[in-house]
């Protein structure tokens, strides 16, 4: 007997298997926390028997904007990247920001941070700090910084497998996001959105609201959208992941090949209103799913940490 499984199921099915990774929770992919099980039920239409996931809310505490309240509802467990660094070109430094909250946020899921500031490190100490790190993120300013040599090795960092996290923001802050976005991915951001809104789950295509039943949204029913914003252009390469409240495509996300990144136009969510809607969530999901387990399955967590640069700050 022939047994299908409807796209919903077999999306559930797939984001139900992938918590089995050591690293990811057993609600990686619910945008609310649910009990899944896996049940066998005969189709009304063709008295076949299927397979099917169903998924029952479970009660949980939900913080002041309605995301369910606890670490454990994150993407990854606490400490599962423990050994693991984020490498961080932070170009833009201006109104206090020193990257000490998303810090802080990664380390709970064991990430080290090995950052850069204003300007862009020397090839070589470059190279051997990606060698030691499992993901790249670029915080770009107005204007660029990195050679088309740095680009040629952060296309190779990617093409090898390694999640990129391009950041940009309002006109004119994206020089580097879409010097970098361009190489890699064949995409830009433009423009200057006013936004400062908390936005919810996406209810049609093309409108406000976050991704449903996605990895990098686990355990987000609302997310704040950045205080001003650029616009990520239309592009067939990027999946869309957040809609800010204009409409406007805030954030895609490239997840093909066995290769990952995410080009975002709002990052001042990275250091004003932390406490709003989600933010913390999200960087930790993000740095969780741009670690690619599913490609690099065994993560060990004696991974040599990188020497601390001459420009950077741990």
């Amino acid at each position: 007997m022939t047994r299908t499984l409807s796209r919903l199921a077999l999306a559930a099915v797939l984001l139900s298997s992938l918590a089995s990774f050591a690293q990811y929770s057993k609600f990686a992919g619910m945008n609310a926390p649910a009990a899944a099980s896996v049940e066998k039920v005969k189709d009304e239409k063709t008295g076949e028997v299927v397979t099917r996931t169903v998924e029952k809310p479970i009660a949980v505490q939900r913080d002041g904007y309605g995301n369910a309240n606890g670490n454990q509802f994150d993407l990854a467990v606490d400490g599962a990247f423990d050994g693991q660094t984020v490498a961080v070109l932070q170009f833009y430094t201006g109104e206090g920001f020193d990257f000490s909250l998303p810090k802080a946020a990664l380390k709970q899921k064991g990430f080290s941070v090995y950052r850069w500031m204003n300007q862009a490190p020397p090839l070589k100490e470059f190279e051997a700090a990606l060698e030691k790190s499992c993901q790249l993120w670029i915080i770009s300013d107005a204007t660029q910084k990195l050679s088309p040599a740095h680009i040629a090795l952060i296309k190779k960092f990617f093409d090898e497998g390694h999640g990129v996290y391009i950041w940009g923001d309002n006109e004119p802050y994206y020089a580097d996001a879409n010097a970098v976005g361009l190489a890699l991915l064949g995409v830009k951001m433009l423009g200057d959105v006013p936004g400062d809104q908390t936005v919810g789950l996406q209810k049609t295509p093309t409108t406000a609201g976050v991704l449903r039943r996605h990895l990098l949204t686990t355990g987000l029913e609302y997310l704040y959208e950045g205080i001003t914003i650029a616009t990520v252009q239309p592009n067939q390469v990027l999946s869309p992941l957040l809609y800010g409240s204009a409409n406007n495509l805030v954030a895609g996300f490239y997840d093909s090949k066995g290769k990952r990144a995410i080009f975002d136009g709002g990052f001042t969510r990275l250091f004003l209103k932390w406490d709003s809607a989600g933010t913390a969530r999200y960087v930790k999901n993000a740095a969780a799913w741009l670690t690619n387990v599913e490609r690099f399955k065994d993560l060990h967590a004696s991974v040599e940490a990188a020497p601390t640069p001459n420009r950077a700050t741990p």
